[in-house]
């Protein structure tokens, strides 16, 4: 019993892997689907954001972890202006994976964040605002709202606060 419910469990972040990566049936894919997520995200930030329709946009590369090896996901790039940074898909699989997201004026928006089996822990700068383009979901687990999580948890740390 106890292996048939951990391959359900398995084959659930396998199909939300799917879906979130970008293997949905193309009718239901945009053109540009980092600009999808900025939409998607600014929508969610209400007036609360600072952006024209056509923000300062960069993307910063996702990465995939299993088994805790693989790259993570890092921007300390630090601006003077607000900037709206898309964070392409990451995958953390079976282990402990980390984002970093140290723009204190970076307005970050995730189109994807995976975990199955593992810990995804996001350091935010305490000044950075985050957002994700999908609505969060979790099976046995914690998502902390920001992306799907199958037997495991994404928590969201703030760093560089003033004392």
């Amino acid at each position: 019993m106890k292996n048939r419910l951990l391959s359900a469990c398995m084959m659930a972040g396998v199909f939300s892997v799917n879906a979130l990566l970008g293997t949905a049936p193309a009718h239901a894919q945009e053109a540009d689907p980092v600009q999808s997520a900025a939409r998607a995200c600014m929508r969610a930030w209400g007036s609360q954001h600072p952006f024209t329709d056509t923000p300062p946009l960069r993307t910063v590369s996702g990465a995939v972890r299993v088994l805790g090896r693989g790259s993570s996901v890092a921007d300390r790039e630090v601006t003077d202006f607000p900037v709206l940074v898309v964070v392409e898909p990451g995958v953390n699989v079976l282990g402990e994976s980390e984002m970093e997201l140290l723009n204190p004026n970076g307005w970050y928006c995730l189109r994807a964040a995976v975990n199955v089996g593992g810990g995804l822990r996001i350091k935010l700068h305490c000044d950075a605002h985050i957002s994700s383009a999908t609505s969060g979901t979790s099976v046995f687990g914690d998502n902390a709202g920001r992306g799907v999580s199958v037997m495991g948890a994404i928590s969201v740390e703030r760093v560089g606060c003033a004392r």
